[in-house]
């Protein structure tokens, strides 16, 4: 089948099963990211027992006060239903896509990260599960999953740089 075809195929099958999501890119892109809805995204949460919170008790995208899932990568929200899975821990995001952290390509903006509420015990299943890989430029310690995502301490809370979903 001809990459065209077979990607029109995957676009087709993946709005059929989850409608909601968005694949974006060309043809030609190497790696097309997958985004999904603030809808979408919670529901994903909801199903495995994933809780979120904002200060500003709210969603709204462009507003920093509120935690947001609009345009989250989809490999992204499937990380978060693998580290809940794998740990155990209860989580509660405090920060998805909203306006307010740093830019880059890998940003939450972008859709690549999350921003969970520090507890004992995703603290002790990172730091025992992952292989801490020195400070971030900014004094945060590092460590990698086996899959490749990044999870930094930010001392109140756990910034979580997903590439790929971890596995699920």
């Amino acid at each position: 089948m001809k990459p065209l075809k077979l990607r029109a195929l995957l676009t087709a099958l993946a709005l059929t099963l989850a409608p909601g999501i968005a694949v974006l890119g060309t043809a030609t892109d190497a790696f097309a990211v997958t985004k999904i809805s603030h809808a979408t995204a919670t529901q994903m949460f909801r199903d495995v027992g994933i809780t979120w919170s904002s200060s500003g008790n709210c969603s709204d995208r462009n507003n920093p006060t509120c935690t947001s899932f609009e345009q989250l990568n989809l490999a992204t929200a499937q990380g978060a239903q693998t580290l809940k899975r794998a740990s155990g821990c209860a989580l509660n995001i405090t920060g998805g896509t909203e306006t307010g952290h740093a830019s880059g390509t890998y940003s939450h903006w972008n859709g690549y990260k999350l921003d969970y509420s520090k507890s004992t015990c995703v603290t002790s299943y990172v730091k025992n599960t992952f292989t801490y890989i020195g400070l971030r430029g900014d004094g945060a310690p590092q460590y990698r999953s086996g899959s490749g995502n990044i999870y930094a301490d930010e001392g109140n809370h756990w910034d979580v740089l997903y590439y790929n979903c971890g596995g699920c």
